[in-house]
């Protein structure tokens, strides 16, 4: 446990910020996840319809500073090569 009052502060705004910023990062692995299901199952018109929401939530995650926007733009570019045709 942390012994000075600073300290004590920082850990307690810590877990708040957790806690705010979680819900984010759930989304974001929630939309990706729909999309590599839907890919799975060959519901490939679904996927791409849902790629919006997905590509909403990754971008609100690397806003709120949850991800590294290069690790957004990969997972973006990740989502975006599933769902298009295969050369």
């Amino acid at each position: 446990m942390p012994i000075l009052q600073s300290s004590i502060k920082s850990a307690r705004q810590s877990v708040l910020r957790r806690t705010r910023r979680l819900p984010f990062k759930t989304n974001m692995k929630t939309e990706i996840r729909r999309i590599t299901d839907l890919m799975k199952e060959g519901k490939k018109d679904e996927a791409i319809k849902a790629m919006s929401k997905a590509f909403k939530a990754i971008d609100t995650a690397a806003k709120k500073n949850i991800i590294h926007w290069k690790n957004a733009a990969r997972k973006k570019s990740l989502l975006s090569r599933m769902t298009s045709p295969k050369k």
